[in-house]
């Protein structure tokens, strides 16, 4: 009997379940935000929560606990060096779960489990972007000093076509079926799929 084991299941048995677990985990620490179905968050934000909260304490313990569960020493580092600084003054509420809409296949609710502080990627301010253009006057030389060793391109004369090769295309257009009825109507009744 099962009595009083409230865990979400996730219809898997144990292993594969921890897998599952474990790989959403990781996603979240790499990516900062996924788009996943409600059940699936809600299962893996108690174990996000944990590893944060490890991870603030930033102890050889912590990190040892840490690697069980992620199993990459490279995400167990990001995991306490960028992400829990970041945290160090929250107390709690490390993720957050944002409903998006309904899967069109089987009607799951899909929501984005993301991180409450991302980090975002800044683009380059224009006095660096400026600086990375510009070119100092060695840099311009050797281009230069490149192109006098390159040889002259020959000019090479394009060559007509024989008048067998023009009369080809009309014949292939000819011999192609013309659209039929059906064929026209079942692209109206096509729709695109949902990108989720």
């Amino acid at each position: 009997m099962r009595h009083r084991k409230a865990r979400l299941q996730l219809n898997r048995f144990t292993s594969w379940r921890k897998a599952t677990l474990k790989s959403l985990a990781r996603s979240v620490i790499i990516h900062q935000s996924i788009k996943t179905t409600k059940v699936k968050a809600q299962a893996v934000q108690p174990l996000l929560e944990k590893l944060i909260n490890m991870a603030r304490t930033d102890t050889l313990k912590a990190r040892r606990r840490a690697f069980a569960i992620l199993g990459d020493h490279k995400l167990v580092n990001r995991l306490f060096t960028d992400i829990a600084a970041r945290f160090k003054e929250r107390a709690g509420g490390y993720t957050r779960i944002m409903s998006v809409a309904s899967r069109r296949g089987d009607n799951a609710e899909v929501v984005i489990l993301e991180l409450t502080e991302i980090k975002k990627k800044e683009p380059p301010s224009k006095k660096e972007a400026k600086e990375s253009r510009q070119k100092t006057p060695q840099e311009e030389k050797a281009p230069e000093a490149e192109k006098a060793h390159e040889a002259p391109p020959q000019e090479h004369k394009p060559k007509s076509a024989p008048p067998e090769a023009k009369e080809k295309p009309d014949q292939v257009k000819k011999e192609q079926p013309q659209k039929k009825f059906l064929g026209g109507l079942r692209n109206i009744f096509k729709k695109e799929r949902d990108a989720l």
